[in-house]
């Protein structure tokens, strides 16, 4: 096994005649401005020059990122609708045939099978679908759209590194819309921090190698604070009278602690008991319910939706034996538009909500229970039509 390490970081980090290029504007203008960007940052113009030559806007880039509705569907529709028996199946046979990666992973990184197969059958269906956009052309578009130019550019910097490494062709190398490559679909960043040459061959293929891309997404995870050994989600049952207040990602206690007020596991045992953990209740107090060790939050830093989070941590144990969750009886959530005027309300309480997107976010989440709580609700923090006409 080979590490690929670079220091990212410094690299981006260094000192810069040019100020960072602006984004929008004329696109020919935001190219000659990234030019100069990376040749400041010691690049030689020759290098530049091969690396951007094709490079093109891709309205179908700004299109796809703009069209992000499945995340505003709740998560028992989510769930059901990406983890399919086909999955399941496929990942008890990718847990066999790639067994010894696994043992290696869960050995050196502390992560398990289960997490990883989960990434790689809902990013890419387990390699079958890793995305047809051009990465090149998605990064400096996006970078040019000034939507979130900050988490783009440094990404065009990272894929011309790899480029002159030879491991990025900038006209051949596809992926997703958003500039991810591979199983499991990382950043270019992401590969140059924490690619793995997980099959010995000399290259980090993310593309083409499951050993490469399972490697590097559990050095990644490592890299990002994922505690070895642990685990990141349960499902749990609840009692009745517990205080709903006193449930979300934002309040934590130890496992002890919360078995003490009633709560137990579904099936099996808790984790250690000192560990602190949140009980989540995906769709308020009559539907899933789960207990979030710490583990639960790195998965943030893989993907900031709720709803993909949940589902793939939970995904991660269906894959190692869990029973498919017991959905209760949720009372009925918001529509797109309900939930965006739900947002103008709580915005208009003082609430950050992160934005008016008709996705039921963390933030958006944390703004309705503390309402909730307010008016004598339910404090379970699923938006219902009651919260919103109380508003």
């Amino acid at each position: 096994m080979r590490l690929i390490l670079p220091l990212l970081a410094s690299l981006l980090s260094a000192p810069l005649a040019h100020a960072a290029t602006p984004c929008g504007g004329s696109f020919g203008s935001f190219l000659s401005g990234l030019k100069k960007e990376a040749v400041a940052m010691g690049h030689s113009p020759a290098s530049v020059d091969r690396f951007l030559a094709p490079v093109r806007h891709d309205p179908r880039t700004l299109r796809a990122d703009r069209a992000q509705g499945v995340f505003q569907l709740d998560f028992i529709t989510f769930s059901r609708r990406v983890i399919s028996q086909n999955r399941i199946d496929n990942g008890k046979r990718n847990a066999q045939k790639w067994a010894r990666v696994f043992d290696r992973i869960e050995r050196d990184y502390g992560v398990s099978r289960g997490v990883l197969l989960a990434f790689w059958a809902l990013e890419t269906d387990y390699g079958a679908v890793q995305g047809d956009f051009n990465t090149l052309n998605s990064l400096v578009t996006l970078a040019h759209d000034c939507r979130r130019p900050e988490l783009f550019r440094p990404q065009i910097f990272a894929a011309l590194t790899l480029f002159e490494k030879g491991e990025f062709d900038p006209a051949t190398t596809t992926g997703a819309w958003a500039g991810e490559i591979g199983m499991v679909q990382m950043l270019p960043g992401d590969i140059l921090e924490n690619g793995v040459d997980g099959d010995g061959d000399g290259h980090v293929s993310l593309k083409t190698s499951p050993p490469d891309a399972l490697m590097s997404g559990a050095n990644m995870l490592r890299d990002l604070g994922w505690r070895a050994g642990e685990p990141w989600l349960q499902e749990i049952v609840v009692p009745p009278t517990l205080d709903w207040a006193k449930t979300g990602l934002n309040h934590k206690m130890r496992v002890d602690d919360w078995a003490r007020l009633g709560i137990r596991p579904r099936t099996g045992t808790f984790g250690p008991g000192n560990l602190p953990a949140s009980v989540l209740l995906p769709m308020g107090r009559n539907g899933p319910a789960f207990l979030a060790y710490p583990n639960f939050d790195i998965y943030f830093e893989w993907n900031k939706s709720f709803v993909y989070v949940t589902t793939a941590a939970y995904f991660a144990t269906r894959l190692e034996g869990a029973p498919v969750f017991n959905a209760g009886t949720p009372e009925p959530g918001l529509t797109g538009p309900q939930l965006k005027a739900l947002q103008q309300k709580l915005t208009a309480h003082g609430h950050d909500v992160g934005g008016i997107d008709g996705i039921l976010g963390a933030k958006t989440r944390d703004a309705v229970q503390a309402e909730q709580s307010r008016l004598g609700l339910p404090a379970d923090a699923w938006p219902t039509p009651a919260l919103l006409n109380r508003l």
